[in-house]
This record gives C-alpha cells, sequence and structure tokens, in this order.
C-alpha cells in the first residue's frame, strides 16, 4: 500500500475507528516525522507503512472503545509517543503528559507537541517513579516492565481512585496473579480486556488498575488525601521528592526536567492568576497554609528541608511549575516585527532583570544565547517575575557565532553611534556583550549603538543598558 494521508484514514476506519478530518491531518502529520526522524533516533523497528498504521496508530486508539482516559493521564515510557500523541490526538481535551527519560526521543516529542499544535500536553524527560513530581489521575504504557514492578513505580504519583493502564501481549496471567498477592491492598484489578487487531491475528490485553484509598505493602505511596487536594509530607533529607526539588535550584536540574521553583507571594499569587496550567505543586514547611488550588499537589517539607529549598529567604510558599515551550531561533525562519533581543548574560539576576524589561517594554521575543544563565534560575526567576511566561523565549546559538542575514543585528556599544542617532528598523536583533568580555570582535565590526553617559562613568550595567535601549525602541514606535 503507497503511504498517504487516504490510505492512513482508510486502515483506521477499517478498523472501526473515527477521527475528525483534522485529526487525521495531525495523524499523517506525525506519522511523517516519525518516519523522516526514524533513521537517526531508531524511533521504530517498523517500517511498513500499513504495519506501522496498525500496530502503532490503531493499536493506541483502540483502547479508547474500552476505557475513557482519565486526566491528567501519563504516557509512561512514550518513547516516540506512543500510544500518547494518537491518543491525545483522539481526545484533545485530556491533559497528556509524554513520560520520556532518553534525551533524543523527548526533544523528538517536543518537536511533535509543537509542529502538531497539541494542547495542554507536557514532556517529561525522566522516569516516573518516586521522583515524579506531581500526582496524576491516570497512567497508561506499552512498556515491557512487569505489571507489579509498574504499579510499585507509580504508586507515588497516582491518586487514589486513579487508573494504570497497561497494554499488554496475551500472556500477562501471570503477571496480574503476582500483583494480586503483592499489590491488593494498595491496588484493585479494575478492567481486563481481551481483543485482536482488527484484520490482523495479533491479540492485545488492555489490564486496568485503579488505585485505593489506602497505603498497603508493596507499594511505598505517601500521599495523602486531605480536604484541601493531596499532601505529600517529606521529613526525610534522602526523599526522593527533596532530591527532585534540590535539582531545581540549578540551571542543569531544571533543564532536566523542565519544571522549576518559583519564590515571592505577589509573582506566585500573579502566575497562578493569569499562568495557572503551568502551576503543579504547591511547597511550605510545616506551617504552611495549603494551596489555593485543589489539583495543586501540596508537598509539605520538614522546617530545615523547606528552609534549604527556599533560597530567597522568603518564608512563604514555592510554586513549582511546568516551564513554558523555548522555541529553538532560526534566522532563516521568518522574523516577527519590533526588537529581538539576544542575551548573553551569564549573571541569572541579568537574565531575569532583562526579561523583565523586554516584557515591559514590548519586545518580540528574547533569545537566550548559549552563554547565557538558565532563566527559570532561582536568582533569575526573581528578578524576572511572571515575566518568565509573558515574553516568548528562544534557545540559540553562542555569541561567538551569532549573525543574522535577514534583518539587521545591532548591538550595544560604547564605541558605536548615539543611540538615538537613526530610527530603529522594523525588524532588528538587538544584542550586548557578555558581563566582563564584552562583545566578540566580529560585531564590534557590524552596527553599534552607544547610550550617553556622563564622561566619568566607565560603562552601564548590560541589563540597564538593554533596559534604557529597549524603552528607547518602544518610545519611537509609540510616536509614530
Amino acid at each position: 500500500m503507497t503511504p498517504g494521508r487516504g490510505p492512513l484514514q482508510a486502515i483506521i476506519e477499517r478498523c472501526g475507528l473515527s477521527l475528525t478530518p483534522a485529526q487525521y491531518d495531525q495523524l499523517w502529520a506525525y506519522h511523517r516525522m516519525l518516519r523522516a526522524a526514524n533513521a537517526e533516533l531508531n524511533l521504530t523497528r517498523i517500517h511498513n507503512f500499513e504495519n506501522m498504521v496498525l500496530k502503532h496508530y490503531v493499536d493506541s486508539l483502540l483502547v479508547l472503545k474500552f476505557e475513557e482516559l482519565p486526566s491528567p493521564l501519563i504516557d509512561m515510557g512514550s518513547g516516540p509517543g506512543l500510544p500518547g500523541v494518537p491518543l491525545k490526538i483522539a481526545r484533545p481535551d485530556v491533559e497528556m503528559i509524554l513520560a520520556e527519560p532518553r534525551g533524543a526521543r523527548a526533544e523528538f516529542l517536543r518537536e511533535v507537541v509543537g509542529r502538531l499544535k497539541l494542547d495542554a500536553v507536557d514532556v517529561f524527560a525522566g522516569k516516573v517513579g518516586a521522583k515524579f513530581p506531581r500526582a496524576v489521575s491516570g497512567v497508561i504504557t506499552r512498556a515491557v516492565a512487569s505489571i507489579p514492578e509498574t504499579l510499585d513505580r507509580v504508586a507515588q504519583c497516582l491518586v487514589p481512585g486513579g487508573r494504570m493502564l497497561f497494554m499488554k501481549g496475551p500472556d500477562c496471567d501471570a503477571e496480574i496473579a503476582e500483583a494480586k498477592g503483592s499489590h491488593a491492598r494498595s491496588f484493585k484489578l479494575a478492567a481486563d480486556h481481551s481483543y485482536t487487531i482488527p484484520g490482523t491475528p495479533h491479540a492485545r490485553r488492555l489490564v486496568v488498575y485503579e488505585r485505593l484509598e489506602g497505603v498497603g505493602e508493596g507499594a511505598a505511596v505517601s500521599l495523602t488525601r486531605a480536604p484541601h487536594g493531596f499532601v505529600r509530607e517529606v521529613s526525610s533529607e534522602a526523599n526522593p521528592t527533596l532530591k527532585h526539588c534540590r535539582e531545581l535550584l540549578t540551571g542543569r536540574g531544571i533543564r532536566k526536567h523542565g519544571q522549576a521553583l518559583l519564590a515571592g507571594a505577589r509573582t506566585i499569587a500573579e502566575v497562578l492568576a493569569r499562568y495557572p496550567d503551568q502551576a503543579e505543586a504547591w511547597i511550605t514547611d510545616t506551617k504552611g497554609e495549603p494551596p489555593p488550588m485543589d489539583r495543586l499537589l501540596w508537598l509539605r517539607m520538614a522546617d530545615p528541608l523547606f528552609k534549604e529549598l527556599d533560597v530567597s529567604g522568603t518564608r512563604a510558599p514555592l510554586l513549582q511549575v511546568r516551564l513554558p515551550e523555548f522555541a529553538e531561533w532560526n534566522d532563516d525562519a521568518s522574523w516577527p516585527e519590533g526588537c529581538t533581543l539576544f542575551v548573553p548574560f551569564q549573571d541569572p539576576e541579568n537574565v531575569g532583570a532583562v526579561i523583565r524589561s523586554a516584557a515591559a517594554f514590548g519586545a518580540a521575543r528574547v533569545v537566550l544565547l548559549r552563554e547565557a544563565a538558565h532563566p527559570f534560575h532561582p536568582k533569575s526567576a526573581r528578578a524576572a517575575g511572571p515575566a518568565l511566561f509573558q515574553v516568548p523565549l528562544c534557545y540559540g546559538p553562542s555569541i561567538q557565532d551569532l549573525a543574522t542575514r535577514q534583518v539587521p543585528l545591532i548591538a550595544l556599544d560604547t564605541e558605536g553611534p548615539e543611540l538615538s542617532s537613526e530610527p530603529f528598523p522594523e525588524r532588528f536583533g538587538l544584542v550586548t556583550g557578555v558581563e566582563g568580555p564584552g562583545l566578540p570582535d566580529h560585531l564590534r565590526s557590524g552596527q553599534r549603538r552607544r547610550i550617553a553617559i556622563a564622561p566619568h562613568v566607565e560603562s552601564l550595567n548590560a541589563a540597564t543598558a538593554a533596559a534604557i535601549a529597549l524603552y528607547a525602541h518602544r518610545s519611537e514606535r509609540d510616536r509614530i
């Protein structure tokens, strides 16, 4: 069969399933991305078009014939996005978390989510287990781990009443029997559906477990139900949740998990009011107030442990958030109207301050160069506040390699023409030097502007200089 959007639809409908035209378009686009990336990433060993549709997409979608999807739902060990991406396409109202520990595959999933414009989808680049930071209503997996082993792994994050969906082969009776003996006090077998993929001899089994209220043997669960939601008590230095939160105090940990900690009562209140979908957990000491939103997991830390996380010394609750999507800057792509600000600052406070200025003065986007500190580092986040969610953020190259062909790139330099010497272009890039070393030589030889200051002052703080330039551009634009 010749691959194509029409044949894909025909195979799916032959199996008794139906999607909207727009959903078929998304699934076909996903198929093309999967095929294009497969040679490099080894995403699937199935290459025949009809077999891919049957064994990947139909197999995923058949779940919907037997079970309603809980939300939020983790696709555990998602790999190339199976079954999570087809299920999300078919059920766009379900909040989906694609959990995949292999970095290259997680990056592919982020590209899929962006290209297909899938809303309410998070890519978690890690393993689901004791370190998973939030409570969910469901988990689904096609992974090969045994049922008892998987129940142990999801016990920390699956709420009472939540459902664990196993997509298995027909021969899993021994695993079910083992789980009955080891997990009877914490999980009950809720459903066991046997079926075949239509038109094929491939036998499948959908085994569903429901998480019980009590905490029993064989499940290291620390979630408890309270009137305001779910609480996880954290009292040990060795607690995996504490270790996870500690990692979110570093740029490396933030990049690894796609999450960050926010501090400051005003910042947190505004993020919860304007960007509630980004919030995942509420963190306090033992005397802290419960979260203002029922769906937030409450991490109640022993006082010394909370003090360790409260690096700003606010003594107020912290908010764990999911990072917004970061696009990859590409000079060949379309440039937005206005100023694109390139940021190389290594000081997190400077990064946060300039992002706040970019939001205040209407920059089109901020491109974080390779030298830059992570914008969600605690010091940067403290300086930026809610502006972190208000201006598009992109990743870019090193300042040593920065160049633009489509639009002018203006460097702020003490030896360039004065800032107001000529109007700003309709579209342009603005860049300042790294603290200390300043601008590389190739940027000194291009377009430059300077900010006039008193002669006895050597230079301005780089973040301040960028803020002044952004203000000047905004003022000029407002006068037009």
